[in-house]
C-alpha cells in the first residue's frame, strides 16, 4: 500500500486540512480529559485515540510552538482537533494524559 505522508507548512492549513478528512470538532485541553464545548461532551485518556500529529515551531518567538493533535472518540464517532503548546508554554495535564499525548 502507498502511502501518501502529509505536511503543512502552517497550523490553519493543517487544521483545514484535517477538516476535510472529518475532523471537525475543536477539543480543548483539561487537566484530566478533553472537552468539546460546542456538543457537552468530554473524553478521558482511555477513551480517545491520537490518529496523527504535527508539529510547529515559529520562527522568531518560542510561544508560537504548537502541536496539532487529529482525535477519534473510541466510544463515539467524534473526531475533532486539539492545539497545544509545548515546551516551557505547555498546559498543565495529568500524568494520564502527559502520556498519551507523549509530553
Amino acid at each position: 500500500m502507498n502511502e501518501k505522508h502529509e505536511a503543512y507548512d502552517t497550523l490553519v492549513e493543517a487544521i483545514n486540512g484535517l477538516r476535510k478528512q472529518g475532523y471537525v470538532e475543536d477539543f480543548n485541553l483539561k487537566e484530566q480529559c478533553i472537552e468539546c464545548r460546542s456538543r457537552d461532551f468530554i473524553l478521558f485518556h482511555h477513551e480517545f485515540e491520537i490518529d496523527k500529529y504535527f508539529r510547529f515551531e515559529g520562527a522568531s518567538n518560542p510561544s508560537d510552538n504548537s502541536i496539532l493533535y487529529a482525535i477519534s472518540s473510541k466510544t463515539s464517532d467524534h473526531k475533532g482537533v486539539l492545539v497545544n503548546g509545548y515546551g516551557i508554554y505547555s498546559d498543565e495535564m495529568s500524568d494520564e494524559m502527559m502520556e498519551k499525548l507523549g509530553s
